[in-house]
């Protein structure tokens, strides 16, 4: 064989290090295995380190075995995995986060549980605050590209605005993480809204049909029309869910009126509609928009002819499902205290040229009386100590 034609072959092969033909998929996935673990410390179980490279538990159970049989990883109990490889550091990310609001219990938990994570990771996050104003996110999108960000998280209520502050890091050519409201080309990260939309109505329509024999006088859609089509998929949602179980629901008898999102606007709106007489099952967006529904509620003493279903089950929702007499019958949970994980998980995949989706959807389940405590038995500590029980 000529001795040059070998070397000409392997001078080929050489040049072409990026060829798909040579990848080994079980070494890659073994790979992604390891990258999971964020620290050699870290001790986790399967179905995190399933979820954390989109594994099947199947699968990443076959790969974990070889890799303890190999020592690079070990087995430190009956459930949880260890390293035994030393990471190098971790390029030194910077990530830009721009939060809708500081006065938001549900926004504050994204914020905190991000910052957590950063500072476990050792990424550099740079925080902004949108102040659930579009003008502020337009302005904060254009200072995270003045710094020079490698990835921006953008966490903004307004449809109207999210074009713009998409064309902007895009032009900029930073990858951007859009939280619950769509970003032209960004990667989608927060709820499955008609779903947890579904789980709500759901839950009004059986409460009905349990306590009120079915009989509903008015379905009241509390809206946030400055959020767009993707949260108002919600609402869409609790009335597909309310119509599967009470199917008679006739269309004349569903309001929408505009909440904002805030509690303020929840309260003028469910004013106006106590106004009329007959039994309300009402749907609201969000929280502050429930709570203020619920306030009108009270200050009418209607009680008796009106429920509440709420979206977020954020601290400030979960307080009311634990006090007595309380006419919010639940709250779909987000859990916005494990975003941050997730977040810079997928912030890390896009960074490092790895396979993300195009779309990441939170998890949901109905938060109640019955099971907050066993969603959230620490929330004691946010109100002193002093925490209200389901039971009272």
């Amino acid at each position: 064989m000529n001795p040059t034609g070998r070397r000409d072959a392997f001078q080929t092969m050489k040049s072409t290090p990026n060829d798909e033909r040579y990848l080994v998929d079980a070494v890659t996935r073994a790979c992604d295995l390891l990258r999971a673990f964020h620290n050699e410390s870290e001790r986790l179980p399967l179905r995190d380190l399933a979820a954390r490279t989109g594994l099947t538990p199947s699968r990443a159970f076959r790969l974990l075995y070889t890799l303890e049989r190999s020592g690079m990883v070990e087995k430190v109990d009956s459930t949880r995995y260890r390293t035994r490889v030393k990471r190098l550091d971790r390029p030194a990310y910077a990530i830009g986060f721009a939060g809708q609001t500081t006065k938001s219990p549900f926004a504050v938990e994204v914020a905190d549980g991000l910052r957590r994570t950063a500072e476990a990771r050792r990424i550099r996050l740079i925080e902004l605050d949108n102040r659930w104003n579009a003008n502020a996110a337009v302005r904060n999108a254009q200072e995270l590209i003045r710094q020079k960000v490698d990835l921006a998280i953008e966490f903004q209520t307004f449809a109207n605005v999210a074009p713009q502050v998409a064309s902007r890091f895009h032009e900029a050519g930073i990858p951007l993480v859009a939280i619950d409201i769509p970003h032209p080309g960004a990667t989608y990260f927060g709820a499955d809204n008609y779903r947890a939309g579904m789980i709500a109505g759901r839950a009004l329509g059986r409460w009905a049909k349990e306590q009120w024999d079915g009989k509903v006088d008015r379905v009241v859609l509390l809206e946030i029309r400055a959020a767009g089509a993707m949260v108002d998929a919600r609402l869409e949602g609790v009335l597909a869910g309310i119509r599967e179980v009470l199917p008679e629901l006739p269309s004349s008898a569903v309001e929408r009126p505009d909440s904002g999102g805030e509690f303020q606007g929840g309260l003028s709106a469910m004013r106006r509609s106590l106004r009329r007489m007959g039994r309300v099952l009402v749907g609201a967006g969000n929280d502050p928009a429930a709570l203020g529904a619920l306030q009108a509620i009270t200050e009418a003493r209607a009680g008796d002819r009106a429920v509440v279903a709420s979206q977020g089950a954020s601290a400030e929702g979960r307080r009311e499902l634990r006090r007595s007499g309380s006419r919010l019958i639940g709250s779909v949970g987000y859990f916005p205290e494990r975003y941050g994980e997730q977040l810079l998980d997928l912030a890390e995949k896009i960074l490092e040229g790895r396979a993300a989706p195009p779309a990441v959807f939170v998890r949901h389940e109905l938060i109640t009386k019955k099971n907050v405590d066993e969603y959230y038995a620490n929330d004691a500590l946010l109100y002193g100590g002093q925490a209200v029980s389901a039971a009272s």
